[in-house]
């Protein structure tokens, strides 16, 4: 994005309304700049400035206040060139280890719904994460486990590190000797293809499941449901998950009955958000994307502020969502740590 060029004191004028409006919610009047930031010039001199910064696109006047406010390409400037990223407090750091590390479950989505949740506590944003894309990635090898006699579990180990499990219903108790039996047909048949390509040619890779006579019945489920044992269920709209939207309705932004009639319908629905995440690039470091930017007028309101996270060979995006009027610093800094422990957890 091409910004017009700004004076020294039109930079620090700029910076000094975004803190002011991200602290307090309220249009930034001159007085409030001079006595709260000690700018060293008059309250007239920052009006003037104000007004300068308002004709070139960075502020905008509220017909209600006399104070004014920062526009997307003021947050767009703020977050490539003004803020000043600072560490993690040891408090955040400290909460978000705990809470990852805590139980629930190792899985990928398990590890990620605990993220998404500390994130939406500590940012007092909506917390988000995508899970990585694993249609394309190979079996690298299957194991059944009884969890009771009418039920076992399958464990995918995928080529990279990630591990699936999906459980499996039967009618009747499986002998032993059947479940190794099965285990070494489906490895045989199956280990080394990707999953999209289990789920197309499964029935043609086990169209003799009747050789296998103590493993018949369970071959036949795998052939029954193989669509649904073998998809990947982050391929879709679950492969969002979001933590504690009450954070968001709690800010000024929300404050009427339309803005928080659109939050609960941006929140209920998955499909629009989890599209968007998606098609952001999965790339290192932090991504930032600001109103407009998102191309959506459904989000024209939010930020969304990202992180790649890795999983072995495999990568996806953690996050959060809010007004653009977000305390950019923290939410960056938290982010970005957030995303190396998942990454530490899922290696």
């Amino acid at each position: 994005m091409a910004f017009q060029e700004l004076s020294e004191r039109e930079r620090r004028v700029l910076e000094a309304v975004i803190q002011s409006y991200v602290e307090t919610a309220e249009p930034a009047g001159s007085r409030t700049i001079s006595r709260r930031f000690g700018l060293g010039v008059s309250p007239a001199t920052i009006r003037n400035t104000m007004s300068d910064l308002e004709e070139k696109g960075y502020l905008y006047h509220p017909h209600t206040s006399a104070g004014r406010v920062p526009t997307d390409i003021a947050y767009r400037l703020y977050v490539d060139s003004l803020m000043h990223v600072t560490p993690i407090a040891s408090s955040d750091r400290d909460r978000l280890a705990e809470q990852l590390a805590a139980g629930g479950g190792s899985t990928i989505e398990a590890i990620l719904r605990r993220a998404a949740q500390t994130l939406s506590v500590l940012t007092q944003e909506l917390g988000m994460a995508v899970g990585p894309r694993l249609d394309q990635t190979v079996l690298h090898r299957l194991e059944l486990v009884r969890l009771s006699s009418e039920r076992l579990v399958l464990v995918l180990t995928l080529r990279g590190g990630a591990v699936r499990t999906i459980f499996v219903e039967v009618s009747e108790q499986i002998a032993d000797n059947a479940l190794a039996e099965v285990s070494v047909v489906l490895n045989e048949r199956l280990a080394g293809l990707t999953l999209r390509e289990i789920r197309s040619s499964l029935a043609a890779r086990l169209r003799d499941a009747n050789a296998i006579p103590s493993g018949h019945e369970l071959l036949n489920i795998f052939l029954q449901e193989g669509e649904t044992i073998f998809d990947d269920p982050l391929r879709n709209d679950e492969s969002l998950v979001l933590g504690q939207a009450s954070v968001l309705a709690e800010q000024p932004e929300f404050s009427s009955s339309e803005k928080m009639r659109r939050l609960i319908a941006l929140t209920e629905s998955n499909e629009h958000l989890a599209e968007l995440l998606r098609r952001r690039p999965v790339t290192p470091g932090i991504s930032i994307t600001i109103g407009n930017e998102h191309g959506d007028p459904r989000f024209e309101n939010f930020t969304i502020v990202t992180s790649e996270y890795r999983a072995g060979s495999l990568a996806g995006v953690i996050g959060v969502i809010g007004p653009t009027r977000m305390p950019y610093e923290k939410v960056v800094a938290i982010v970005a740590h957030t995303s190396r422990l998942v990454s530490d957890l899922l290696d």
